[in-house]
């Protein structure tokens, strides 16, 4: 595999809070890489350093050999990394359809002059866009619901329109910023098989910021553990969950004296 993304030594500072602190780590081209750690541990500052929501205090971003922490957020999604929300963002007033056909958009080229006057060039992308949301609606399992409100979706069904609004951009890179909030545990084993499946269909790699354990370990090849916005280890699963540091930083260091 060849790497992907590589974070070197990051630094974001809020004044006098280091909310990451010189972290470093690469991701793999077509794996499922997980970010995990307790609260607070600067998971979706990452998250918000990759996209350019955040600009870094020090340190490098390098996307396909390619230095991005230096570019504005829609220039980030252009080079092929989109993301979904720890807090769900969807075009809450459209449809099912309307927000997968909005993002869909993103990949039409042609002129307004196309668009006025809807020739023939305007008519044909129009209907590849249309079957692109129709594909990723029918993954998505929401073909059922294509019709309703953003907003009266079910929450485990907004959130995996959200996802398919990330994909309808056609990304390289997938961010998913806690997936499985909310859900329970019949609809996170349907959520792991879906990224597991929407990985290979589209050929992409995808990074995970996640608390449920079973679903970080059920799909990552390897996981990244913060504490304290500091890298605390790095390793497969089963090095994960074998590492007494990781255990110490969720469950607490036993008390020798009771």
């Amino acid at each position: 595999m060849s790497t992907i993304l590589k974070i070197e030594n990051i630094t974001k500072q809020f004044g006098g809070l280091t909310a990451v602190g010189n972290v470093d780590f690469q991701v793999q081209k077509g794996s499922i890489f997980g970010l995990i750690g307790p609260n607070g541990a600067g998971k979706t500052t990452i998250f918000n350093l990759i996209t350019g929501i955040y600009k870094i205090t020090d340190g490098k971003i390098i996307f396909e050999d390619k230095r991005i922490d230096n570019l504005r957020p829609f220039e980030v999604a252009n080079c092929g990394i989109t993301r979904t929300f720890q807090n769900i963002k969807l075009f809450k007033k459209l449809t099912t359809y309307e927000n997968i056909l909005t993002a869909c958009h993103n990949n039409a080229d042609y002129s307004l002059i196309d668009c006025s006057i809807r020739n023939k060039r305007f008519k044909s992308q129009e209907e590849n866009l249309r079957k692109q949301a129709d594909e990723i609606i029918n993954i998505m399992g929401l073909w059922d619901r294509k019709d309703d409100i953003a907003v009266n979706l079910p929450y485990g069904f907004q959130r995996r329109l959200e996802i398919g609004r990330a994909l309808a951009l056609k990304p390289k890179l997938l961010l998913l910023d806690e997936p499985a909030a909310g859900m329970n545990p019949e609809e996170t084993i349907q959520l792991m098989n879906l990224i597991k499946e929407i990985r290979d269909r589209f050929d992409l790699t995808v990074i995970v910021i996640e608390h449920h354990m079973d679903l970080i370990m059920g799909i990552c090849d390897n996981i990244l553990v913060l504490n304290f916005g500091r890298k605390l280890a790095q390793g497969t699963p089963r090095e994960i969950q074998e590492n007494s540091s990781v255990v110490e930083a969720y469950l607490g260091k036993e008390d020798a004296s009771c």
